[in-house]
């Protein structure tokens, strides 16, 4: 199956593909915002608007990560097999993998093995980046290797070991979700203990009374933000960018029809589903982007490296 995807990675193309979602609760009007520490819901004021923000970026690079990626089976989802990344075993059984780790590549399970194949290998192979000016293609090139979804997320080696600290690579693809018109709902519920009403409540005994707000909106809406010119800056062959820029399209048109049962109170549908930059590009369906994806992985089969893509690194504490 072929991409319709020309305009994204011709050298004079767009700088960035924008989307737009416009979600609702699947049942009600209220939803449970994301939480942060020592804050909780992030609301805010922009003119005479009330925002709060229902998922932040980092969470949203999580959830467009946990799309491909099987959970029951430890393996990438079917027409994502061969991709690139690191899986971690420990005593022969998954542990985790760059693409489950929050920091991906630069994880403690990888950079602190007491088995150093793999970690020496990468320290070998990015040596030349120690001094002088970053060539980018060619560190973009060696990430695309171990781990594609670097190329689209970000990396940070933050070892000293590894080219003195300094290689990094900027997210290419991002998302948030925003409500607009947001207002408390306030409401409230008991703990009950038929047994001892009156007990303990530290110990976890007795009724025990407590305040839950949730929050209604006008509207709510996903953004997504694929930097197309990052990506072609990149410098790699056109089977690669196309690869990056597909994958991409695939992990939005994922979360919007299978990730968006954020927490327990915030279960969200699609209404609509808007490109607005460039206008003129029609976002292909999730059935053609997964039929389309196992042709454009094959393309780029050589340039990924382990065994069918996984480079597999045992670890030991």
């Amino acid at each position: 199956m072929t991409l319709q995807i020309d305009s994204l990675i011709a050298s004079n193309g767009p700088v960035r593909l924008l989307v737009e979602a416009q979600l609702a609760p699947v049942q009600g009007r209220r939803f449970q915002p994301t939480g942060f520490p020592d804050l909780g819901p992030a609301v805010y004021e922009a003119g005479d608007r009330s925002f709060v923000i229902v998922e932040s970026a980092q969470s949203m690079a999580n959830r467009m990560e946990a799309v491909c990626w099987d959970s029951v089976g430890n393996d990438l989802v079917p027409s994502l097999k061969g991709l690139s990344y690191v899986r971690v075993e420990q005593d022969g059984e998954y542990l985790t993998s760059s693409l489950t780790e929050s920091h991906r590549l630069s994880s403690p399970y990888i950079r602190k093995s007491k088995d150093k194949t793999f970690f020496e290998q990468l320290q070998s192979e990015t040596a030349d980046f120690a001094t002088g000016p970053l060539d980018r293609p060619k560190l973009a090139g060696t990430l695309f290797g171990y781990d594609v979804g670097c190329l689209l997320h970000g990396v940070f080696l933050a070892d000293k070991d590894l080219a003195g600290g300094r290689l990094r690579l900027e997210r290419a693809l991002s998302s948030f979700i925003e409500a607009e018109g947001a207002s408390v709902a306030a409401s409230g519920g008991v703990k009950k203990d038929e047994v001892n009403p009156r007990g303990d409540a530290k110990q976890g005994f007795g009724h025990v009374p407590f305040q839950r707000d949730e929050y209604v909106a006008e509207c709510i809406t996903a953004f997504f933000n694929l930097d197309l010119a990052q990506i072609r800056g990149y410098g790699l062959d056109e089977h690669a960018t196309r690869l990056l820029v597909a994958l991409g399209l695939f992990k939005v048109r994922a979360v919007l029809e299978r990730g968006l049962r954020l927490r327990t109170a915030c279960d969200l549908d699609v209404l609509d589903i808007q490109v607005t930059r460039p206008t003129e590009f029609d976002l292909p369906s999730l059935t053609e982007l997964e039929g389309a994806l196992p042709g454009l992985i094959e393309a780029c089969s050589a340039q990924l490296r382990g065994e069918g893509g996984v480079t597999t690194v045992n670890f030991q504490d």
